[in-house]
């Protein structure tokens, strides 16, 4: 893992993100970079978001206010931690959040992009909802969503619900830059209705994909019958203690495929019990089997 891009609105939920994004950058020794975008001509008060009176002549005190906003803000929530990141930061301009990011994303080549989940106000958590599903949709890499209440960041559990597309392969692949470093053991679980059960010799065939594409040794598979995918994952994340899951995102290439598709990462993200990494399809399409 080569960079970080951690982006914050300052919002109570930014500040959990904030801390596991650095316990990440810690722990996998990737750069740790924190933007935060803005847009003219309203700047907005430290942790808050009175408006103040705008400065639409002055480019370069608008810069840095944010910016010191921005300092003061990740140097009170990560303390003395800060001394041991390999650490910047970056307030930025520009009309769309989502662009934004994504535009410093791709100029810094990030492997992560880290936010908070959205919680009770729409007003203050202007990142996520809605927001953060289009993050998703242009990211060049996967989002990490970071639920407000979430204290523990060591990471012993990983659970990424596959479908066994062929972009999971790459999605896995890429999730063992996280894996790795935590030693963590990696729970693959599949959610299948009840009228679909798969044959021992299928399982077999998968089990014998699993193993040739993806190379790691603490690693299960698991494949749950039920007609609630939802609930049954939800299940499955306490049963097994999951500390982080992990979820492919595509649009439903059928009217019947509705197991791993959009509704579900969003359905996740708003239980927001446990962190949740979403990868595009779009980004490991060329992962072929």
């Amino acid at each position: 893992m080569r960079t970080i891009v951690y982006a914050t609105d300052y919002s109570d939920n930014s500040i959990a993100a904030l801390r596991y994004a650095s316990s990440l950058s810690l722990k996998t020794g990737a750069k740790l970079v924190a933007i935060h975008i803005f847009d003219y001509p309203t700047l907005l008060n430290h942790l808050g978001f009175e408006a103040e009176d705008p400065f639409p002549d002055i480019e370069g005190d608008a810069y840095k206010k944010h910016n010191a906003k921005l300092k003061a803000f990740c140097t009170k929530v990560l303390q003395d931690d800060l001394d041991q990141l390999d650490f910047d930061f970056e307030a930025i301009e520009h009309k769309s959040i989502v662009n934004g990011i994504v535009e410093k994303a791709k100029a810094v080549d990030a492997s992560l992009i880290v936010t908070g989940m959205k919680g009770g106000s729409a007003v203050k958590e202007i990142i996520m909802g809605n927001t953060a599903k289009h993050l998703l949709e242009k990211s060049p890499c996967p989002v990490l969503s970071i639920p407000s209440d979430a204290s523990r960041r060591q990471i012993a559990t990983i659970v990424y619900a596959t479908d066994f597309e062929d972009e999971d392969y790459g999605a896995i692949n890429k999730l063992l830059e996280i894996a790795r470093p935590y030693k963590a053991k990696l729970k693959l679980v599949h959610i299948a209705p009840p009228e679909k059960l798969i044959g021992k010799r299928y399982e077999a065939e998968i089990q014998n994909a699993v193993s040739k594409y993806i190379e790691y040794e603490d690693m299960d598979l698991d494949i749950i019958y039920s007609d609630d995918t939802f609930n049954a994952l939800r299940i499955y994340l306490g049963q097994t203690n999951a500390d982080l899951v992990a979820m492919l995102k595509r649009e439903p290439r059928s009217i019947s495929s509705q197991v791993f598709h959009y509704d579900l990462v969003t359905r996740m993200e708003s239980y927001g019990k446990v962190p949740l990494i979403s990868f595009n399809a779009k980004n490991y399409g060329i992962f072929k089997l």
